[in-house]
């Protein structure tokens, strides 16, 4: 990503919108097998409720097509994908990457960081339901939870304390110390972004290198 590798021809071809997660599915199960044209992916959810749709049969990580658990599981992927991902994402870029000095940006760290919060505070409810929820929805690890962990992982790089959020905290050790969980955020290599965070100074030149290639995509955008 940091090579913007994502806008060359041959991404765009796969994602129009030049972003990252994207998938493609060389055998997409609806084809006939005189036509296997690729099937192209991207946006996560999207691609989550792909693959929950057409490989999930037992479902693992899903409920039945229709069922009221399906719809409520479809809530809180849209949640993240329409409020978390956005809210934080921007909380990142007003903490971590906006142009030097960052005391200039104030109202904009302020404003999506609470609004992190807020957003962290409606999980933090659903979660303290019923005396206490492991997962979002229903009784098993779903999409709506993986969905939602990776950015609450992060919290603390968008410059939220996620001890604020008890119900919350524990829900993200919980879901971390799954063995799928843990396979899966080590791939394509592996994750150091929560030790990273533990040391100020390697969030600092994080940050440093980060701030450079974000502000020279946006220059790139806004010339094109």
């Amino acid at each position: 990503m940091t090579k913007t590798e994502q806008k060359t021809d041959w991404f765009l071809a796969i994602n129009p919108n030049g972003r990252i997660p994207a998938l493609t599915d060389n055998r997409p199960p609806f084809s006939a097998a005189t036509e296997q044209a690729p099937m192209h992916l991207w946006e996560s959810g999207s691609i989550l409720l792909y693959l929950t749709t057409h490989h999930d049969p037992e479902h693992k990580i899903s409920f039945p097509i229709g069922t009221r658990e399906w719809h409520d599981m479809l809530s809180w992927v849209f949640f993240q994908n329409a409020g978390l991902g956005p809210m934080q994402g921007q909380a990142n870029h007003f903490t971590r990457y906006a142009p030097e000095p960052l005391s200039d940006h104030t109202y904009g760290q302020a404003r999506y960081q609470n609004e992190t919060r807020r957003l962290y505070r409606v999980m933090d409810t659903q979660l303290s339901r019923d005396g206490g929820r492991q997962f979002l929805v229903g009784d098993k690890c779903t999409i709506a939870d993986i969905t939602a962990w990776g950015w609450v992982g992060v919290a603390k790089w968008a410059g939220v304390d996620i001890g604020e959020f008890p119900a919350l905290q524990a829900w993200e050790e919980r879901l971390g110390q799954r063995p799928a969980f843990q396979t899966g955020m080590h791939v394509p290599e592996p994750n150091k972004t929560r030790e990273m965070l533990k040391d100020p100074a390697k969030m600092a030149e994080h940050a440093a290198k980060g701030r450079h290639w974000v502000q020279k995509g946006m220059k790139e955008d806004a010339e094109k």
